[in-house]
């Protein structure tokens, strides 16, 4: 399916190519994807950058903005650990970031990408299951949820220390997605969608049969063409539509598309 709003990047003629209609598992980004945060990343790595003494409107400054700019989507600490190099130091960043980050969602500064919520239980109403990650710590992803009431919208929530510490571009949240859920039959059921190229890389790296970019965050068509991906959206609203068979397509009946859902407890903090 190809219209004003999504986008086929390339057309796979792989002989193990998922049907679309044959996704059992969506994976899908946070910030920026299904949340709206209006730049907030930024306003937070003022803080970091503060409480490591670098100065407001200095190069040094501009230069790790723009690194920060750069690389929406990966893990947080990481990205610190980028930019200052010494582990204290970037833990020390990482503590601000998120302290910072949690009192601007507290404050009322985060709301949900229109129709992201209705995508995702349109998605679950199909009988597919829906993961929600970010690069961001638990502490953090736990304070958006809180703040949109979406505690009980999907099953599971991972961050990078979910799923061993490493976040994106790795395809580990992915894959930990898959194993804890064993909502698919193998990786190519699973769908991946980020607004960034590394939520792409991600998915592409864990063998997902659907990796999509969105056009409501950090990066555009160009980044997520160049990680791999398969389809760009404007948003995820338009993902349930994508995934459901074309109306010519026969009906496949019952089988292994009537799976239940999976259900979870909160991932133990």
């Amino acid at each position: 399916m190809t219209d004003a709003h999504t986008t086929d990047v390339h057309a796979t003629t792989d002989a193990h190519a998922t049907d679309r209609d044959d996704i059992r598992l969506v994976v899908l980004d946070m910030a920026g994807t299904t949340v709206a945060d209006g730049g907030l990343v930024e306003q937070a790595f003022a803080a970091a950058a503060a409480e490591l003494g670098v100065e407001p409107g200095s190069a040094d400054h501009a230069g790790k903005l723009a690194y920060v700019r750069a690389t929406m989507g990966e893990s947080k600490i990481s990205v610190f650990r980028h930019l200052f190099g010494a582990e204290g130091a970037a833990q020390r960043a990482n503590t601000a970031f998120e302290r910072a980050y949690g009192e601007l969602v507290d404050g009322g500064l985060v709301a949900p990408v229109p129709g992201a919520r209705e995508a995702v239980e349109e998605m679950q109403a199909d009988g597919r299951t829906v993961v929600l990650t970010t690069g961001f710590a638990r502490v953090t992803q736990d304070a958006i949820l809180d703040a949109l009431g979406w505690r009980d919208l999907v099953p599971l929530t991972l961050c990078p220390a979910d799923a061993g510490g490493r976040g994106r571009p790795y395809p580990d949240m992915v894959l930990e997605a898959f194993l804890r859920t064993r909502a698919a039959d193998g990786v190519r059921q699973v769908a991946v969608v980020g607004d960034t190229s590394y939520d792409v890389l991600s998915g592409v790296r864990a063998g997902a049969g659907l990796v999509a970019g969105v056009r409501t965050g950090a990066h555009g068509d160009e980044e997520f063409r160049g990680a791999g991906a398969t389809h760009v959206l404007d948003s995820v609203a338009a993902l349930p539509a994508l995934l459901r068979p074309a109306p010519c397509v026969s009906d496949r009946g019952s089988g292994p598309q009537e799976a239940e859902p999976f259900r979870q407890d909160r991932v133990t903090r």
